[in-house]
């Protein structure tokens, strides 16, 4: 094959040189020139075979960068071949050559590309691509042999509202619903990586009407340099619609605090957990200590983490003497606490267990902090131990307290409250797909339930955000923006499935569930260097008391009651 690519470029420069230049001696009616020719091409096939290596060269895989350094070295050619012709033939006929041949070969080159590339496959579906960028464009290339004919390209830039490419009209959003008419049409393709969340959400909500079928690129961070950007392409979710992006991260300073850390993650296989172990490697975290009772969620994110040292350790955070093995072996500089039983009806019916994993596991981990020297220790809390209705959230309010006023010896111990994460174990969002997937009614608690909720990824950043800043006694608030309506999120993702015979089923509110969900115990709370995070008003509690009050607990015959004396403002809910 080398051989015939070779012979078949020595053919190209050869019918194309003689070719150029017979036009040229015709249009400056000069007779042929044999020898001239002769020698032009040999410069050209010299240049084509030893610089350029033509032959080697894929034409159906051309780019604009091909054509310019093509033309960049027959244009030094041209100067290597002039002084042997200097005063024989005139300037002007040797540059008029050059240009017609520039123009012949990168002609071809392009028409090559053009049959090439020509889809053979019938036009079946419409397309629009929100993004006349170099998403946008690089998708219209994609889409070439695709079943999609693009009609428009839409973008925001009225500098390029009205214009075209290739031939393909750029709108605006507003022109786009007029050109719709009263048919839909097939697909829209969001071509915007680097845009807000916000902003899809807009676009989804503005443009949703009028096609069939919404798809989005991933965001910049997550698209994958060595894959076509059409096989990335992924359905609008919720999540894309619901997530929100605080502006305020600041991962500078969360590298410093993360960088070069020997760090302690508990329940580190679930999603929290294993979000910030991510986050941890991603900052450039010393060493790892991944400890969870879940084999199976211990294996998997051991499995996902690779490029720094990691041990894995198969450990309930209950057993306080087993645990402490794991600290003076291995002596975590930062201990991230996400270890806890947080499915609020689950709780509720096991509240024994849950006492001891959530009130006692967290004691257990903060006192072992405190005695092997521990720089920072961080506590994932939730916004349900703001005036608990639930087991669940009293329980966490209780490792508030502890954390709160726990005698430190000089560990900074900090407090993260946060609501729902989306897409997280045990939320409505998987619930709801399951659901909706298998043709089932999607069921709601409540009409007026509204929940906060906050991407896992953003969240974790804020979590480590908050820590970084925390100096010790700190209860951090992160801003999950507004509470979203369950009921709205319900119908969002009805909507989004394309089915039409899916309903909503209010079934009535589980035992412990509120209808809102707080953040704050009142206004008085402390605003930081950062918007999206706040620090709650501390609460003083006697240490030795509320150790006597947590053993107390844990042998009372009336839990609740016990729990109430603990956390005064706890009224608990049993929606029976």
């Amino acid at each position: 094959m080398g051989i015939d690519k070779r012979i078949l470029n020595l053919l190209v420069i050869i019918v194309l040189t003689t070719a150029t230049f017979w036009w040229t001696f015709f249009i400056f009616h000069m007779p042929f020139e044999f020898m001239v020719v002769a020698s032009v091409i040999a410069i050209r096939m010299v240049a084509s075979f030893v610089i350029l290596k033509d032959y080697s060269l894929s034409w159906s895989k051309a780019s604009q960068k091909t054509f310019l350094i093509k033309s960049f070295v027959y244009i030094v050619a041209f100067f290597v071949y002039l002084p042997l012709f200097y005063g024989k033939v005139r300037l002007s006929f040797l540059a008029s050559e050059l240009f017609f041949y520039l123009f012949a070969i990168n002609f071809l080159m392009y028409f090559y590309y053009y049959v090439v590339h020509k889809s053979h496959v019938t036009k079946s579906k419409s397309v629009v691509i929100y993004g006349a960028g170099s998403a946008g464009i690089k998708l219209q290339s994609e889409f070439a042999n695709s079943m999609y004919k693009i009609l428009y390209f839409v973008d925001d830039d009225k500098a390029l509202q009205n214009r075209s490419i290739d031939s393909i009209r750029v709108v605006s959003q507003e022109n786009l619903k007029g050109l719709a008419a009263e048919k839909k049409f097939d697909l829209l393709v969001i071509a915007l990586p680097s845009t807000s969340k916000r902003r899809v959400k807009e676009i989804y909500n503005e443009l949703n009407p009028i096609f069939k079928e919404i798809q989005i690129l991933p965001s910049i961070d997550n698209i994958l340099q060595d894959k076509d950007l059409a096989a990335q392409l992924k359905e609008i979710t919720v999540e894309d619609l619901l997530a929100r992006h605080p502006q305020d991260c600041d991962k500078v300073k969360i590298k410093q605090f993360i960088k070069d850390k020997t760090i302690l993650i508990t329940g580190a296989g679930g999603s929290i957990g294993s979000e910030i172990c991510r986050q941890c490697e991603k900052f450039g975290a010393k060493k790892l200590i991944l400890l969870d009772h879940s084999e199976f969620n211990l294996y998997t994110i051991t499995e996902e983490l690779k490029t720094l040292p990691v041990v894995s350790i198969m450990q309930n955070v209950i057993n306080k003497d087993f645990l402490e093995k794991t600290f003076k072996l291995h002596m975590p500089q930062i201990v991230i606490h996400a270890a806890a039983y947080k499915h609020v009806p689950l709780v509720e019916a096991n509240m024994y267990e849950s006492i001891l994993n959530n009130v006692v596991g967290t004691k257990n981990v903060i006192d072992l902090s405190l005695k092997y020297g521990v720089q920072k220790f961080v506590m994932i809390s939730t916004d349900k131990a703001v005036r608990p209705t639930s087991v669940m959230g009293a329980t966490k309010r209780i490792c508030e307290l502890y954390a709160q006023n726990a005698n430190t010896k000089g560990t900074d111990i900090v407090a993260v409250r946060f609501g729902n994460v989306l897409g997280s174990s045990g939320s409505v969002i998987p619930k709801f797909k399951a659901q909706i997937e298998a043709g089932d009614n999607v069921t709601v608690t409540h009409p007026e339930i509204t929940r906060y909720f906050m991407l896992i990824p953003e969240a974790c950043e804020l979590v480590l955000q908050a820590a970084a800043i925390g100096t010790g006694g700190e209860i951090f608030i992160l801003d999950m923006g507004e509470p979203i309506k369950i009921i709205d999120l319900a119908q969002k993702m009805i909507a989004l499935s394309g089915r039409e015979n899916i309903n909503i089923e209010f079934i009535g509110l589980r035992p412990g569930e509120k209808l809102y969900e707080e953040l704050l115990m009142d206004e008085s709370d402390i605003k930081t260097d950062y918007d999206s995070i706040t620090v709650a008003k501390p609460t003083k509690y006697d240490l030795a008391k509320l150790n006597r009050d947590i053993n107390e607990l844990l042998v009372s015959s009336n839990k609740l009651q016990k729990i109430k004396e603990i956390v005064p403002e706890f009224h608990h809910q049993t929606n029976s």
